[in-house]
């Protein structure tokens, strides 16, 4: 028998309150002081907050898993990020992990703080967004610089994309590889000034997939995500940017179909359509 919706909503306080629980005790660790509300990520699998060190302002975050899946490059992600430069994103002064046994491992990352708000408070855009022209040319600028970053990291393989093409029909090959941030969405975009958030799926992926990505997420508010073509245009109307269009509307359908904003479903049903007309 399913639970109801009012013992997954229970199961969810709970969760959410021992998360917040992990929060206090990387605070301690740390030796720094929460100083806002805390925010959950993905399925409450992750809680972030304001903190204060005595060296100023800090984020700090902690990520949940069950211990077989703590590991491997999406776990390590927003460390071996630090590496990074030449675009704004925060970078992770010390990290602590524990674990449960056998029940969940936990990563704590203290971080340096980004000034701004994100642009949505979940990943798919429900409203229109007025950015000016200047926020999109640094994004444009900041994923273009990060295409070119040398990396040993994947963020997908190509028999993984493969796969997930084939569960739509579409039959394409991976024509070019790029860096690429691998989950951005509007959540991990701060403004007024352009901020990127949450590495931890960094990493070679499909040329196109974060401005596809970022398309995909904003199907639901038409003038953003026409002003998202305009700005990757020339890389989301090549053969490369429509496989990955095509990839990354295989995955969110992928969620969808798990229970995550089903009414991306029409829009992205739409679109691999148009593509896979072409």
């Amino acid at each position: 028998m399913s639970p109801s919706d009012s013992e997954v909503a229970e199961a969810d306080l709970r969760f959410a309150a021992w998360m917040r629980e992990n929060l206090d005790h990387a605070a301690e660790h740390f030796g720094v002081t929460i100083t806002g509300e805390p925010v959950h990520g993905w399925r409450l699998l992750s809680i972030g907050a304001p903190a204060r060190s005595g060296q100023g302002r800090r984020w700090l975050r902690v990520v949940t898993e069950q211990p077989p899946w703590a590991r491997g490059a999406w776990w390590v992600g927003n460390a071996e990020a630090n590496v990074i430069t030449g675009l704004r994103k925060p970078h992770v002064l010390d990290t602590h992990e524990w674990e449960i046994p056998g029940v969940r491992r936990q990563r704590a990352e203290l971080m340096t703080y980004l000034s701004g708000r994100a642009c949505a408070a979940e990943n798919v855009l429900r409203q229109e967004l007025d950015l000016p022209e200047s926020w999109w040319h640094r994004l444009r600028g900041s994923l273009d610089t990060l295409a070119d970053f040398p990396t040993d990291r994947r963020h997908k393989t190509e028999p993984e994309i493969t796969g997930r093409l084939n569960r739509i029909g579409a039959r394409r090959p991976v024509l070019d590889w790029e860096t690429v941030h691998g989950d951005l969405h509007w959540a991990n975009l701060l403004q007024p000034e352009l901020g990127l958030l949450d590495w931890s799926l960094w990493g070679r992926g499909p040329a196109g997939t974060d401005a596809a990505t970022l398309y995909c997420y904003s199907l639901l508010a038409p003038r953003t995500a026409a002003t998202v073509w305009h700005t990757f245009v020339d890389i989301l109307d090549a053969p490369s940017g429509t496989t990955a269009l095509l990839h990354v509307a295989a995955r969110l359908l992928r969620r969808v179909e798990s229970g995550d904003h089903p009414e991306l479903a029409p829009p992205l049903h739409q679109l691999v359509e148009r593509l896979t007309q072409r």
